[in-house]
């Protein structure tokens, strides 16, 4: 689950004036003298947020455009049994912020992640075999949550800053955080399924996006870059390596395609909590920070199309892009051992 990176723009023009919400939307500030510095903004900063980062128009709403995504029906959300471990976020009034510091683990901890890391997988790969034309995203959410909790863990999302699903589901133009709802697939639809599990206190987080049906060359074509994206970043990855290579190796392979990489989001440390430092950056960047021995963290690239500004739904969470074009994304946890990258989520 990508978090939310936005321009710096927002970030010294509302400056230090905004208060914590519920639903977190970072925004980086440098400040001389001092390290980044995250904020939160306000749902009643929402229009303000349209104008300067989504740039929304009357035109691009998909109530005036019949070929875009359209909002469904959310059902009310699934229950877990009292028995699964809760992420302390879950029903809990404090408001679940980014972890200072990175995921740093022994070996009991390398043990659990990887657990964690296991079932996320399998679950992502049950999620896969679902994708086909006529079936809805809420019953994939379904499938995906009796999964999870059949395995006593709990599906991450669910409840994180007022998210209602189990999982994410983005398709088609929607670049991430896709809320289930009652929209059947159709033939030809590209579906980004993320899944997050919650096991023995360790956050297992991963994506793939799978194919609907009959796709155009296109789609998959970019469905096959992104995956390549993640792979490359992922094999450049060791303890010492420069953090902003991943950004570089991920823009650098998408150039060659002409492919848009998404900046607003980012991947980031995951363990015992859902997101901590590292901020991973796809794009070419001169941020500081090195991978560390025995640490965990996503690595998420996002690619379109076209387009790459974001527009975010009322629903504060479903994010598309500005001009309807495509969205790809792949996701994996990996642990940096002595002999390079280790992908934990993959079965």
């Amino acid at each position: 689950m990508a978090r939310p990176s936005s321009p710096r723009l927002l970030s010294s023009f509302l400056g230090d004036r905004l208060a914590l919400s519920c639903r977190p939307l970072l925004l980086r500030s440098a400040v001389p003298g001092s390290r980044r510095v995250a904020y939160q903004a306000t749902r009643t900063l929402c229009n303000l947020v349209d104008i300067l980062f989504n740039r929304r128009s009357w035109d691009d709403a998909p109530e005036n455009n019949p070929r875009r995504l359209r909002p469904g029906k959310v059902s009310p959300r699934l229950s877990v049994p009292n028995h699964i471990q809760l992420p302390p976020y879950v029903n809990s009034r404090q408001r679940p912020g980014v972890t200072n510091g990175p995921e740093i683990h022994d070996e009991k901890g390398i043990e659990c992640m990887r657990a964690s890391g296991k079932l996320a997988a399998q679950v992502l790969k049950f999620a896969g075999t679902l994708v086909k034309p006529g079936i809805t995203t809420d019953e994939i959410d379904k499938a995906v949550h009796q999964m999870i909790v059949d395995n006593g863990a709990y599906p991450s999302p669910l409840g994180y800053c007022g998210y209602p699903k189990s999982v994410c589901t983005s398709v088609n133009e929607c670049i991430c955080h896709g809320i289930p709802d009652s929209r059947p697939l159709e033939d030809g639809d590209i579906i980004n399924i993320d899944v997050t599990v919650y096991l023995n206190g360790y956050h297992g987080d991963t994506s793939a996006t799978f194919l609907c049906g009959d796709v155009d060359d296109e789609a998959k074509k970019l469905v096959q870059v992104t995956k390549e994206c993640l792979d490359k970043a992922i094999s450049i990855c060791a303890p010492g390596v420069e953090i902003k290579r991943i950004g570089r190796t991920i823009q650098d392979h998408a150039d060659k395609f002409k492919f848009g990489v998404v900046r607003h989001f980012v991947g980031h440390g995951v363990g015992k909590v859902f997101h901590a430092e590292p901020v991973v950056l796809h794009f070419r960047n001169n941020e500081w920070g090195r991978m560390m021995l025995n640490q965990t963290f996503t690595i998420e690239p996002m690619l379109t199309l076209g387009s790459i500004n974001p527009v975010m739904w009322s629903d504060d969470w479903t994010a598309v892009t500005e001009d309807g074009s495509l969205s790809a994304q792949f996701e994996h946890t990996i642990l940096i051992t002595e002999d390079g990258p280790e992908i934990l989520t993959q079965c």
